[in-house]
């Protein structure tokens, strides 16, 4: 038998053993501090990057840069929220900060996961099902679902609109779009939704929808193209909106459409998977995959917004676009004007940022977790 004094010393390692038994279907990982740069303060703190995770092994998990400190911390979530059941989720697939909040839309867990923005403390989740992208405006967040079970179904149903009060953090209304809604973007008081028809492939939506904020009403659907994706508003007000295309014979475009005529005034041709939009320049990456070749394209651009040509097809200038193998997400620093790149590498093992200067040459590169994708710039830009 052991004695007393060697079962004390045991307690700690029992006690763990209990812990882990209890969450046998959970991911566990430690946070992680990595000096990346040098401190600095350019109004910005830092930004945060949920990585997805592989759909069904819950390891969605939230990083954080902190530009204060020019410290990379992965898997932030965990280290403050230590008593959160399954942690963040299953597949983290869209990021926003708004007010004081942060919100993760985790899509196959059909929530959003509520945080303080300050330290991405837990504050409460919100059952919404599929939910896809948020989007903060006025007292509300507005939530793109598509609504039925996450499968491929041709006789899918519409997908909706779910408004959340920022100040209740309850759904105080929803509304139908189109079929498996996607990104958002707010412009002339209206909210334009990307309609993609996905799970009804080959028969794809091809619609924008657009909601009148005051009445929460649909005005309009705007005939774009198939398979719609990304949408981003620029300073000027337009909206650009992205079409992936069947991953066959009909290729990835970029549309324009004007909010005071309510229609597609500018198609352009280039694939898109991505883009941020700094200034006015777009910055564009395209990882497309040809079903019928089995091969992907990757390619990065600058697309010049007032001329709406591409004002340079490179982004990166030092070679270093090779260690890149898939890149799965982009943005731009709004006040430096650095340009991160993330790289979901083979998407079941921990991918990578890159960091690069706005002349293309990289700064620094750093581990991160599964599969990252979507970026949220913490604090004040004024």
């Amino acid at each position: 038998m052991l004695k007393n004094s060697a079962i004390i010393k045991l307690l700690p390692f029992l006690l763990l053993l209990i812990t882990i038994g209890c969450r046998e279907d959970i991911y566990i990982q430690q946070s992680t501090s990595t000096e990346v740069g040098e401190p600095r303060f350019t109004g910005i703190d830092g930004f945060y990057l949920l990585n997805e995770g592989n759909m069904g092994s819950n390891k969605s998990t939230l990083d954080y840069f902190d530009e204060t400190t020019g410290t990379y911390i992965k898997n932030i979530y965990a280290e403050r929220n230590p008593s959160a059941v399954k942690e963040l989720g299953d597949v983290g697939n869209d990021l926003e900060i708004y007010g004081s909040k942060l919100y993760a839309v985790i899509n196959c867990s059909h929530k959003v996961e509520v945080m303080r923005a300050c330290d991405a403390t837990h504050i409460t989740k919100i059952d919404i099902p599929n939910c896809r992208y948020a989007l903060g405006h006025g007292r509300y967040v507005y939530v793109s679902s598509y609504v039925s079970p996450i499968q491929d179904d041709p006789k899918a149903p519409r997908g909706a609109i779910f408004k959340i009060d920022t100040l209740s953090l309850n759904v105080v209304d929803r509304i139908d779009v189109g079929y498996q809604p996607e990104e958002m973007a707010i412009s002339n008081g209206k909210l334009y939704v990307a309609n993609s028809g996905g799970y009804r492939a080959p028969n794809y939506d091809t619609t924008v929808s657009v909601i009148d904020l005051d009445y929460f009403i649909v005005t309009k659907e705007i005939d774009v193209a198939i398979n719609l994706h990304r949408v981003k508003r620029d300073s000027r007000g337009m909206i650009y909106v992205t079409s992936r295309g069947d991953n066959a014979d009909i290729q990835s475009c970029l549309f324009v459409i004007d909010p005071q005529l309510d229609m597609v005034v500018s198609e352009i041709d280039t694939p898109v998977s991505d883009m941020w939009i700094h200034g006015d320049s777009a910055y564009i990456y395209s990882a497309a995959t040809n079903d019928l070749t089995g091969k992907t394209s990757i390619s990065y651009s600058i697309l010049n917004l007032n001329t709406l040509q591409i004002a340079d097809d490179q982004i990166i200038k030092d070679g270093t676009e090779t260690e890149i193998k898939m890149p799965h997400g982009i943005a731009v620093h709004p006040i430096t004007g650095e340009i991160y790149i993330t790289d979901a590498r083979n998407y079941v093992s921990s991918g990578r940022i890159h960091c690069y200067s706005p002349d293309g040459i990289r700064l620094w590169s750093q581990t991160t977790g599964e599969i990252p994708a979507q970026f949220a710039f913490k604090g004040s830009i004024e």
